[in-house]
């Protein structure tokens, strides 16, 4: 299985190329855009991210201090602002009392103990744990979405339960623990789901094909 998954890896790579995720220009941006892209677009997010650093609210002291109320203006785009203001502001605080407003003390810690930690935070739920893991502090953990999901669901040869740490443990257990390849990985299943596996599966032009070198 192995082998198989890391073909499959090969393949997307050279369809769709390096997809240079999760964009943001800091490990703070990440992290806030981890937060706010839950249950909405990207695009919202983006829009949300920029009023953020106009009111320079892009500052994890700044953000620990200011008000929830301002915070959700600040947000508004990315929908269900004031609950969001609430979870932002929680990891926020965690990071600053606990980490002395250093993300790099934060990530100096052992992987799973700040996926416990994190999961502990009210609102932080597992794609969001694992994506501020993967993403902002380069750990080797598997982010699972409803993308993932969708891609064994379809591809078929995947016998296991669809339980988030079910998916996970079948990536983990079967790829190389490197914080490179699962950020790739996710994101090229991502972009084959956007193109091939939607509601209305478009199989015929699809790079994994039984009958392509791939698979």
């Amino acid at each position: 299985m192995r082998q198989r998954l890391l073909d499959i890896f090969d393949t997307l790579l050279k369809t769709f190329g390096k997809r240079n995720w999760w964009p943001g220009e800091t490990q703070l941006e990440i992290i806030v855009g981890a937060v706010l892209t839950q249950n909405t677009s990207w695009k919202n997010v983006e829009k949300a991210i920029l009023n953020m650093k106009s009111a320079g609210l892009m500052d994890l002291d700044t953000l620990n201090a200011v008000e929830d109320r301002i915070l959700a203006q600040n947000i508004r785009s990315s929908g269900y602002y004031n609950l969001k203001s609430v979870r932002l502001k929680n990891i926020i605080k965690v990071i600053c009392e606990e980490y002395s407003s250093s993300i790099e003390l934060l990530k100096d810690n052992d992987t799973n103990r700040l996926r416990k930690r994190l999961l502990e935070v009210k609102g932080i739920g597992e794609e969001t744990a694992d994506s501020i893991l993967l993403y902002a502090l380069d750990k080797p953990v598997f982010v699972v979405d409803t993308y993932t999901k969708r891609f064994l669901k379809n591809h078929g040869f995947y016998q296991g339960g669809y339980r988030y740490s079910d998916v996970q443990a079948f990536f983990m257990d079967n790829l190389p623990l490197d914080a490179y390849l699962f950020n790739e990985y996710h994101a090229l299943l991502v972009a084959l789901c956007q193109n091939h596996c939607s509601k209305s599966p478009k199989c015929e032009d699809c790079p994994l094909r039984e009958d392509k070198e791939a698979v």
